[in-house]
């Protein structure tokens, strides 16, 4: 059976016996070749050198006149821009690149990756959910993003507003991955700056599109099939009826993951997809206790989960270091209260005023905010509750 992708038979093979990443990103990059089309290109011709050299005569034959295809030069820029970012490039021939992504149709042929690729393989769980989620809906984000990581699990996102953002959050200090619409260096919204670069430090920023892509319409419906293709289960939090949480839902469900969904009141046009979900047999989930029980019931994880080892750059010892005029996470806590009033106060502006890691500013919010003394809201911003 054609699962549309390439099945390369020994991922660890030495590299000299792979197609060079020039090759790999001249066919990709090649017009009209999408990933679908690039896996069987190479099926069909054994190698993805035979197929970008047949790729001009299929052209031809299809009706294609004076067709080109990716130059040299432009492949070779690609990967030059990806390494000043420190980027690195995961073929799926690599044996870095995720076995659950790469069994899905039209898997991505490349990713570019900012982080640690040990990330894309610990237990990762999609949580996703609407763009304008109410305060609860965030609330939720939160506690089953945090409870997740607390057993083990890397929770999975797409860097947008609201739930997304919610969930990398409360992630940071157990691992979270980022899968970007354009190039791992064009971060939308800008407002997740920061929190994109404590996710690269702390985690995995992740995209099939070559950097500097700026996001497209018609990159988010295919950026949500790796969030559902890379995870072991989808749970959404908040979606209206006709939204893109519910494209990666069905994504998940083609792809054989199990969807997960929390229940919200009849009345709030934010829950109906959600609801509209678990009417249609996706599992209820009250908290990450649901998830994590689910996922060993059905063999993904180990019963009972627990936290899974931290890559060593990314140590809890590094994650939580507050330097020592910091005063330690307490004194670092009521600092933050003192500077913050009923009106909302940009993050960013707060962590620059601090003078102390994104990383120790982010984890004592998300510590103030658990303990209800403050409140995250849209915008990248924080007051006193």
């Amino acid at each position: 059976m054609d699962t549309g992708h390439f099945p390369f038979d020994n991922p660890d093979s030495p590299a000299t016996a792979k197609e060079d990443d020039l090759a790999f990103l001249r066919l990709i990059r090649s017009r009209r070749v999408g990933p679908a089309t690039f896996h069987r290109l190479v099926a069909e011709h054994g190698s993805v050198g035979a197929a970008l050299d047949a790729l001009p005569e299929i052209a031809a034959q299809a009706g294609v006149r004076d067709y080109e295809i990716c130059p040299e030069q432009t492949a070779a820029a690609e990967l030059a821009a990806g390494h000043r970012l420190g980027a690195r490039l995961i073929r799926c021939d690599s044996a870095l690149y995720p076995d659950a992504l790469r069994q899905i149709d039209g898997a991505p042929p490349v990713l570019w990756l900012r982080g640690d690729p040990a990330w894309l393989s610990r237990n990762p769980v999609a949580v996703i959910g609407a763009r304008n989620a109410s305060s609860l809906g965030l609330r939720m984000a939160r506690g089953m993003s945090a409870g997740l990581g607390e057993g083990g699990i890397t929770v999975v996102a797409g860097l947008a507003r609201g739930v997304d953002t919610a969930a990398h959050n409360a992630a940071l200090p157990t691992g979270t991955i980022a899968v970007m619409a354009g190039g791992v260096d064009v971060i939308y919204p800008a407002e997740n700056v920061v929190l994109a670069a404590q996710i690269a430090e702390q985690g995995a920023l992740i995209s099939e599109q070559p950097p500097g892509t700026e996001p497209a319409a018609r990159h988010f419906p295919t950026r949500n099939r790796i969030i559902s293709g890379l995870s072991r289960a989808v749970v959404v939090i908040e979606a209206a009826h006709r939204s893109g949480t519910l494209i990666t839902a069905r994504n998940a469900l083609d792809q054989g993951r199990e969807v997960m969904a929390v229940p919200g009141h009849p009345m709030d046009a934010r829950a109906a997809g959600c609801n509209h979900l678990i009417r249609d047999g996706a599992l209820l989930v009250r908290n990450a206790a649901d998830v994590i029980a689910s996922l060993a019931e059905r063999g993904e994880i180990a019963a009972p989960a627990a936290p899974a080892p931290r890559p060593a750059a990314a140590t809890p010892r590094a994650r939580h270091a507050v330097p020592r005029d910091a005063g330690g996470p307490v004194q670092l806590e009521a600092r933050i209260l003192s500077r913050l009033t009923p009106s909302p106060t940009e993050e960013n502006d707060l962590i620059r005023d601090l003078g102390v890691p994104a990383a120790s500013v982010s984890a004592a919010i998300l510590s103030l905010e658990l303990e209800g003394r403050l409140t995250r809201l849209a915008g990248g911003r924080v007051a006193l509750t």
